[in-house]
């Protein structure tokens, strides 16, 4: 059941992704390109993620366990670290340089071509490198 609930809300990511054309690589460089033709459309995409997830966040304040029962996962610490700018600063050059962060680009990986693939590849290569970059700086837990 678990499986079929990831699969259903990985479907549903990815559409909505699709429909709003967040897998557009121009329409996400436009609207990082703050000085010349700025497109405002992820701004209203984002706001569409962040204010129904700050609403979860409250209601799963106030429960114990999820409708599937399964306990809630601890509440991310609320605390700028190196890890956390470092991962941050390299996330935003790739997101500015390509216009694909990984959402859109495993949503696209089957008819993005070259580019993305490319893309899914070095991804996969930097999530393997951080594996022992973490193991030797082990980040603090809250």
């Amino acid at each position: 059941m678990r499986l079929i609930a990831a699969l259903c809300a990985g479907a549903l990511f990815g559409a909505g992704l699709v429909l709003s054309g967040m897998t557009d690589t121009r329409r996400v460089q436009g609207f990082l390109d703050l000085f010349g033709q700025w497109d405002p459309t992820l701004a209203f995409v984002m706001g569409g993620a962040v204010l129904p997830m700050a609403l979860a966040w409250r209601l799963a304040s106030r429960h114990r366990r999820s409708l599937s029962g399964m306990s809630f996962p601890a509440r991310p610490a609320m605390r700028l670290d190196t890890p956390l700018i470092a991962g941050s600063a390299m996330f935003g050059a790739g997101w500015g340089l390509v216009g694909l962060c990984p959402g859109p680009a495993l949503a696209t990986a089957v008819t993005g071509g070259m580019p993305v693939l490319v893309f899914l590849i070095a991804m996969a290569a930097g999530m393997l490198a951080a594996i022992p970059a973490r193991r030797r700086a082990p980040l603090a837990r809250t």
